[in-house]
């Protein structure tokens, strides 16, 4: 833990004291792997699922005032570029993102003020709102996957965001078959929305499993893969019926390989596509489901921790037992804010 500058804001720019920073397996990633090519590169602060009170306004800022609740997203695309033009804003080739949010206070740049910040209501707890990030990445995921009320749907991982999928997927009518690796997981997976589950054991043929609950064994309609392993990806691709679907959602290792009947993919013809962060538009929506009570918030954070605590929260993170199997997500709550989990910060 650091002491570090209280930040100021700059023209277009808002300083945010955090409500409430959620712990996210990408943070995770770095952390133990040292680097990550697009969001964060050491040494940096950490943190970027976020809402807090606005603290200080720049020039020229005019949506938001000092006491306003509001959440800032991790990034902002440019609207200019190859990708953007073309709708594809996650793939901004100047994609502006913010991180630090495991601090008091957080800077945010003029083009995520402009481009990517909400206010959030009274009766939205910060930790609530913070979850948008992650649900953006899920609803632009699910969205790109094109499944349909009354389709068929495995997703792959029980983890946070293959809870989210599953969950998401529920709510949007589609029924979810779970995929999961661990016995503590299976109740995890009913409780989000999953129709049926099927446990990864030893001498069990897992894509034999989920397609033996669909229709004559054909397979699932679609394939959410959450887990980013070369094992998952391959089961992935044999769970999905003809015509079907299947979004690598998770991304393993730079250098993953992996094997593929070519012959199954061709004939078959199987789309497989891969799903990269949010939009705007997808953080609006993650927002909106969040703030109408339909999405199960609470139910996805499990701790709460303080900032002095967050190396304790991160060792965790790194070594599942007994006592944290469960945990889905983490709130660090900044001491400074004296309000509790759903404090106004004022």
């Amino acid at each position: 833990m650091e002491q570090i500058p209280v930040p100021r804001a700059g023209s277009g720019e808002l300083v945010v004291r955090v409500g409430a920073a959620l712990t996210c397996g990408t943070d995770l990633k770095v952390y133990r792997r040292g680097y990550h090519a697009m969001m964060l590169k050491p040494p940096i602060v950490f943190g970027h699922e976020l809402a807090g009170t606005v603290v200080e306004v720049g020039a020229g800022v005019t949506r938001f005032a000092v006491g306003d609740r509001v959440l800032p997203m991790n990034s902002a695309p440019c609207d200019a570029c190859y990708f953007c033009r073309r709708g594809q804003q996650n793939l901004c080739e100047n994609i502006l993102f913010n991180n630090g949010a495991y601090a008091e206070f957080l800077r945010i740049p003029a083009r995520i003020v402009e481009k990517n910040t909400m206010r959030v209501p009274q009766g939205v707890p910060f930790e609530h709102a913070a979850l948008t990030e992650p649900l953006a990445c899920v609803v632009h995921g699910f969205d790109e996957t094109g499944a349909k009320t009354g389709d068929t749907m495995a997703v792959i991982g029980a983890g946070p965001i293959g809870l989210m999928f599953l969950h998401v997927a529920s709510l949007r009518g589609v029924r979810v078959t779970a995929v999961v690796k661990r016995e503590d997981q299976i109740a995890a997976a009913r409780h989000f929305g999953a129709s049926e589950v099927v446990r990864i054991v030893h001498g069990v043929d897992t894509v034999a499993a989920v397609r033996g609950l669909t229709e004559d064994g054909r397979g699932v309609d679609s394939v959410i893969e959450a887990v980013a392993t070369r094992a998952t990806w391959e089961q992935g691709v044999g769970m999905v019926r003809k015509g079907g679907v299947v979004n690598f959602f998770g991304g393993p290792p730079s250098g993953t390989v992996v094997a593929l009947d070519t012959n199954r993919l061709h004939y078959g013809e199987i789309t497989l596509k891969a799903s990269f962060h949010h939009t705007p538009a997808a953080c609006a929506a993650a927002f909106g489901l969040i703030c109408s009570g339909d999405f199960k918030s609470a139910d996805f954070i499990t701790r709460t921790a303080t900032l002095g605590e967050v190396p304790a929260v991160f060792a965790r993170m790194m070594t599942r037992s007994a006592d944290n199997r469960a945990d889905i997500k983490t709130a660090i709550v900044p001491a400074t804010n004296g309000h509790g989990r759903n404090g106004s910060g004022r």
